[in-house]
């Protein structure tokens, strides 16, 4: 029988040995700071035509209310930065974000948290437990924050100190009791406000919320109609899949270094497509290209739309 404390280091351990940079506990329950700024931001309408945001709002703010039973939320992150494998400043290549460059970061990351819940059932103890990367109600960057996995930087971005914001989200909400952490609150942003300069859009809002009808990411990925409404922004600066703008100029990025995950290695055949190529791409081209990668949610047709907007 192990104690909290042993469970707890074990756990990270094993984390890490899976290939997680770091990985945080801290207890389950409501988040209610957190959910009265969702309902601001939601009530301000940022959330533009992601109907889904203002769904489950309760379940979002409280994995107890999510999965029933639930005691702890184990936080893992893992670095996407691809360092000398990524060059998007090529000119007339449209710009996909860097987390978009290699293989669908659910599949992924939810792997690897279900193969730690099952070495948590074998090595440990028996346990009941759901995993989640993103595409759930969960506040994935609030948990982050409270495992002391990093900061909110006034983009909204997880920012850590060792290394930038190019960092993708996970968790393990466990029926198990756990010894938490307690990280001191720290924010490392001081007066820096580059990122909030540098959108093209002015998305940033200064209370480190995006008011997403503004941002490029938003129009290029969640906008699903065939043409875009006079009130899209004029400039997209090129990118055609999410947009880096405010992680480029975050002088945090510097210390970015290269992740050691394979299946996020990018293709260079995707990121050297240029604007005719994307015009002249047949759904076969398409679906050979970008299978199994997050611009597949988006759709040739949309990106075709997206190419469109950079003329």
């Amino acid at each position: 029988m192990f104690s909290r404390e042993e469970l707890s280091r074990r756990i990270k351990e094993q984390a890490c040995a899976q290939g997680f940079d770091a990985c945080g506990i801290v207890r389950a329950g409501p988040l209610k700071e957190e959910k009265f700024r969702l309902l601001d931001w939601l009530a301000r309408g940022h959330h533009g035509e992601m109907d889904y945001m203002a769904g489950n709002v309760d379940k979002r703010t409280d994995p107890t209310r999510l999965v029933p039973g639930s005691k702890s939320v184990v936080v893992v992150r893992l670095n996407y930065f691809p360092g000398k494998y990524y060059n998007n400043s090529k000119q007339d290549i449209p710009k996909i974000s860097r987390y978009a460059a290699g293989r669908d970061y659910h599949k992924v990351i939810r792997k690897k948290l279900q193969q730690l819940l099952a070495w948590i059932n074998e090595a440990l103890t028996p346990v009941n437990g759901r995993a989640f990367v993103d595409s759930a109600p969960v506040l994935e960057r609030a948990w982050a924050r409270r495992a002391g996995l990093g900061w909110i930087g006034k983009n909204s971005m997880l920012i850590t100190r060792e290394g930038g914001s190019y960092f993708f989200i996970g968790e393990l909400i466990l029926d198990l009791e756990l010894a938490y952490d307690h990280p001191e609150p720290e924010d490392y942003c001081g007066t820096c406000s580059r990122c909030l300069d540098a959108c093209p859009t002015h998305a940033i809002q200064p209370n480190r919320t995006v008011d997403a009808t503004r941002c490029i990411s938003y129009w290029t990925i969640e906008y699903r109609k065939e043409s875009f409404p006079q009130e899209a922004p004029e400039n997209f600066r090129e990118w055609v899949f999410g947009c880096d703008i405010c992680q480029e100029v975050c002088p945090w990025n510097r210390k970015a270094r290269p992740h050691h995950t394979p299946d996020f290695l990018p293709d260079e055949k995707r990121l050297s497509l240029t604007r005719e190529d994307w015009e002249r791409m047949t759904e076969e081209e398409f679906e050979r290209l970008f299978a199994g990668t997050p611009v597949m949610r988006t759709g040739l047709e949309r990106m075709k739309r997206n190419v469109k907007k950079q003329k």
